[in-house]
């Protein structure tokens, strides 16, 4: 327990102002926007503007990272979808609608990714290890034909795919049963619940994958080693 508060206390001391700045970008500016401009602006227009923060913070890290890979793809394909997600005009419903189709589509492009075999996780984890430890880029690669490695792959793929379209069903439902004030409020929260849920999923599988793996190997190991020489 002691070493798990650490841990946490740790990872608060790392990144807790990053998480600060995400939520107060993504979270309270989007509010706090819409609440002081819907009087001016009407729903829509008041919708519109608490959209630039997000969008704006989103296309900074973008540029400041400058790297071009399958994360950042992601990232930029989401900006450039939600951005596209107001036009065309329509009630503040339907504009709420259109933002969550991103999630949506992000969740079609993990599935179909499985669907023709090449899992998108296997690009982003490729990304990531790439990112932040370049010398295990190599052994990772090399599982990349193990049928327990692809298998792996796919099911964190199809998790993730599924899991996107459940979060934008879900919020596709609040957006017809909660006003737009209280959608603002509840709405990050089910996403941010959604990615950590299924971070944490992700986490856990991998690992429980990777002892598996290290089992199979040392068993296949020691059967080698007790077999007879030809």
């Amino acid at each position: 327990m002691n070493a798990r508060l650490t841990m946490a206390l740790d990872f608060l001391r790392k990144n807790g102002a990053g998480i600060a700045v995400e939520i107060l970008v993504n979270f309270l500016g989007p509010f706090l926007i819409y609440d002081f401009t819907k009087k001016d602006l009407g729903d829509v227009g008041a919708l519109i503007a608490s959209s630039a923060p997000p969008i704006a913070w989103s296309l900074l890290e973008f540029a400041r990272k400058r790297r071009v890979d399958a994360v950042s793809m992601l990232v930029l394909a989401g900006i450039a979808l939600s951005l596209l997600a107001f036009v065309g005009g329509g009630g503040a419903r339907f504009l709420q609608l259109r933002e969550k189709l991103v999630t949506a589509l992000i969740g079609l492009v993990f599935l179909g990714s499985a669907a023709i075999g090449r899992p998108l996780i296997y690009q982003l984890a490729r990304a990531t290890i790439l990112r932040r430890n370049p010398s295990e880029l190599e052994s990772f690669e090399a599982m990349r034909d193990n049928s327990y490695f692809r298998r792996t792959m796919m099911i964190m793929t199809l998790v993730w795919g599924f899991g996107l379209l459940a979060e934008a069903a879900v919020a596709g439902a609040l957006v017809f049963t909660l006003s737009i004030r209280n959608y603002l409020l509840v709405s990050p929260v089910v996403g941010y619940a959604t990615i950590g849920g299924l971070s944490l999923w992700t986490w856990w599988y991998a690992r429980r994958q990777r002892r598996k793996g290290e089992a199979r190997r040392a068993a296949e190991e020691a059967l080698r080693a007790t077999s007879p020489s030809p």
